[in-house]
């Protein structure tokens, strides 16, 4: 950890560099942008952390020009079209752990069918767009990734008369049970 604070870093960039990183920013790919910070100052004694810190006051600065990653949509109509959309029949529905170092933890609702068997993603349920989606709803101990994807997951799986499936909610992570797989 160093001493110097994001803005310092910040000026510390050459402006190309700068309106690089910008353009990362305002296309909502936060990823891309702290990787650039980090290739530029690594050498300089900065780490992911700090270069995460640097991107952060970017997103903050320009947090109205930003175009924002569209949520997953969660509502059922849109679950039952991405589902028909998956090729193969439809043998079950689950929900699986996954997680990165920019949205944390979050939860992929997939479409699992049998000929050919895999698993389809239907929806990606971060943090932020599982609180929008639910409102007012109180998700309990669960994570909200968790509560929104057991109930959309749920309710997909009752109107396709398939089996729904989610392997340890109650605790992000990607050593859960195994997964569901199809069946022909």
């Amino acid at each position: 950890m160093t001493d110097i604070s994001p803005g310092q870093w910040w000026e510390s960039l050459p402006p190309e560099v700068r309106d690089e990183v910008d353009g990362h920013v305002l296309r909502d790919a936060r990823l891309p942008a702290v990787l650039v910070v980090l290739e530029v100052c690594r050498a300089r004694g900065l780490g992911l952390h700090e270069a995460q810190l640097v991107v952060h006051e970017r997103y903050v600065r320009h947090r109205d020009r930003i175009a924002r990653t569209p949520d997953s949509p969660l509502d059922l109509e849109s679950l039952v079209a991405r589902a028909a959309g998956a090729p193969g029949r439809v043998v079950a529905i689950e929900a699986v752990w996954d997680g990165d170092t920019v949205h944390d933890w979050f939860v992929l609702l997939l479409a699992v069918t049998a000929g050919p068997a895999g698993g389809h993603p239907l929806a990606t349920i971060y943090r932020d767009s599982a609180v929008r989606h639910l409102g007012d709803a109180d998700p309990g101990p669960l994570h909200p990734s968790a509560f929104a994807a057991d109930k959309a997951g749920r309710a997909l799986a009752a109107r396709l008369s398939v089996p729904f499936r989610f392997a340890g909610p109650a605790t992000p992570g990607d050593e859960a049970p195994g997964r569901l797989r199809a069946h022909g």
